[in-house]
């Protein structure tokens, strides 16, 4: 069984379309958490073919396997 690196799916509208800061936090689309890279890329897919008329949504990928280490539960800051 493959090891799950889990990655969350999120997006919404942006402030500006070169930058990262979203309009209303409140309202962000989370699609969901991922148990491998490649699901998440799929559900990442899917949202921005559907908004790809809108330049200013944006959706990310972020590696939440990063964040915390699942066999001991540290969490890892980074800054």
């Amino acid at each position: 069984m493959a090891k799950q690196l889990l990655h969350l799916v999120f997006g919404g509208e942006l402030e500006d379309p070169s930058g990262i800061d979203f309009t209303d936090c409140a309202g962000l689309d989370i699609v969901g958490l991922f148990p491998s890279y490649a699901q998440a890329h799929t559900a990442w897919e899917a949202k921005a073919r559907a908004t790809i008329d809108d330049a200013h949504t944006r959706y990310f990928i972020v590696h939440i396997h990063r964040l915390i280490d699942p066999e001991t539960g540290e969490h890892h800051d980074h800054g």
